[in-house]
């Protein structure tokens, strides 16, 4: 299992209702995937962007700590862009911190 940060984009005029949903669509996609969820968050609630994406101008993103086989993390990805409700997306594998001594 590596561990993986995913950052996506939802609309923020969507309901906050909506926005728990599509939040908790992806959690169940983890799942399902035999992953598991370190840690979730809204990392920012209102930001406008550079440029509207799907005539939004402004975007609610969510920042999940995850740990996910590597096989896995293609069809994560083609699950993401299915879901018309996340904008933009972005899974990366972070580099560990080396400590000097």
């Amino acid at each position: 299992m590596n561990k993986y940060e995913l950052v996506f984009i939802v609309d923020s005029r969507l309901s906050d209702a909506e926005k728990s949903d599509v939040s908790k669509q992806v959690t169940d996609l983890v799942a399902k995937m035999e992953g598991k969820i370190i840690n979730s968050s809204v990392w920012i609630d209102r930001q406008r962007m550079a440029f509207p994406i799907n005539k939004a101008p402004e975007g609610t993103y969510y920042l999940f700590n995850i740990e996910m086989k590597a096989a896995e993390i293609a069809r994560l990805r083609r699950e993401l862009l299915i879901n018309e409700r996340v904008m933009r997306f972005l899974i990366i594998r972070p580099e560990e911190q080396k400590v000097k001594v």
